[in-house]
């Protein structure tokens, strides 16, 4: 039986508490992911036995989860294809990898989970970096991955809402009232990425079985956006994916 969003866990308190978390994501990163991560850990422990397991965080940056998956038993390794992020919180740890998440530096079946938070929407083919993270999982070994959703109301990040006219125009328009182009630039740095696409690739995938798709930040009776075509792409926010490697 799957556990992943139960009710004692997935409750409305939680939900208003990520999104306060993620509103001080800009000013106070360490506080968001902190919380982000923790709460991560608890919704994969629902898959996935973390007590010597060896998780590789693709996209991981400078380890905001790495202490959370430490704290469970895990043993952490983190993929990042920024050298800027990873030393973002100083010089990277020893069992930090440089690498893209399209083409991953790693083994076939290396790890016993292979995690991404929020990272799918900012590589050109999400689909080759889903691939590659059930590649370097071990067969009955877990593949976890979330992102935000392009249509949802934070799908342009910090160029949101103003996506919804293009993605360029959002991008255009940031740049003439901050003065400096965005973080995350469509095109470039920041794809649109949805919900019936990532369902699509995780059903017919031939390498992996789909577990569970959620809408990773809602309670648990919101649940249901998930199968609604249309509805979906606007109230998921956040899809979480999770797979067995086959």
């Amino acid at each position: 039986m799957l556990l992943s969003d139960s009710p004692d866990r997935a409750t409305l308190s939680r939900s208003v508490r990520l999104f306060r978390a993620f509103l001080a994501e800009q000013r106070d990163p360490d506080h968001f992911y902190g919380v982000l991560a923790a709460d991560s850990v608890a919704q994969l422990s629902d898959y996935a036995d973390l007590r010597g397991a060896l998780v590789l965080d693709v996209g991981g940056g400078p380890g905001y989860f790495r202490d959370a998956f430490r704290r469970a038993g895990a043993r952490y390794v983190s993929v990042d294809s920024d050298l800027g992020e990873l030393s973002a919180r100083g010089r990277p740890e020893p069992g930090t990898v440089m690498g893209s998440g399209m083409a991953l530096p790693i083994r076939d079946a290396a790890a016993d989970v292979c995690y991404s938070s929020n990272v799918l929407e900012h590589v050109p083919d999400p689909w080759a970096m889903a691939e590659e993270m059930l590649r370097v999982t071990r067969p009955g070994g877990v593949v976890f991955l979330s992102f935000t959703v392009w249509l949802s109301p934070w799908g342009g990040h910090e160029t949101a809402p103003w996506h919804y006219l293009g993605g360029e125009a959002a991008a255009r328009r940031y740049a003439r009232r901050h003065g400096r182009d965005p973080k995350n630039r469509y095109g470039t740095s920041l794809f649109p990425v949805s919900v019936s696409d990532a369902l699509l690739w995780a059903r017919n995938t031939p390498h992996g079985q789909l577990l569970d798709a959620f809408p990773r930040y809602h309670p648990w009776w919101a649940r249901g956006v998930v199968r609604v075509p249309g509805l979906r792409e606007l109230a998921t926010w956040n899809l979480a994916v999770v797979l067995r490697r086959r």
